[in-house]
């Protein structure tokens, strides 16, 4: 066989009886869900809208100002769970770089307000 003429179709069977995934489709978030993205210059919160390979999207989102005692914050949720934060615009998406992240953690519930 010679593999220079394999088709596109062929490369794809290939691929797909291998399991072979893309950078984009390996990752550990769950599409949907609300998540706190901690990066190396501050701190994210949003419903994960797509991840690609270097980008996170995402929708609901804030900007977290102060999360209040780290510690104690994870018992509270939605506006309740930081003790300062900016709202994005509703109907703007907020593009993180996978790149620039150090953690990131799911959420019970997002805020809704800025405070």
């Amino acid at each position: 066989m010679n593999t220079d003429e394999l088709t596109l179709g062929q490369i794809k069977e290939i691929k797909s009886l291998l399991g072979h995934t893309t950078a984009a489709d390996s990752h550990p978030f769950e599409v949907g869900k609300p998540y706190m993205l901690r990066t190396v210059t501050h701190i994210d919160v949003g419903r994960i809208k797509a991840v690609y390979q270097t980008e996170i999207v995402l929708t609901d989102a804030a900007w977290v100002a102060d999360t209040g005692r780290f510690s104690e914050q994870w018992d509270k949720s939605g506006d309740d769970a930081f003790s300062e934060l900016e709202m994005f615009p509703r109907d703007q998406d907020v593009i993180v770089g996978r790149g620039a992240l150090i953690d990131a953690t799911q959420l019970k519930e997002l805020p809704t307000k800025t405070k």
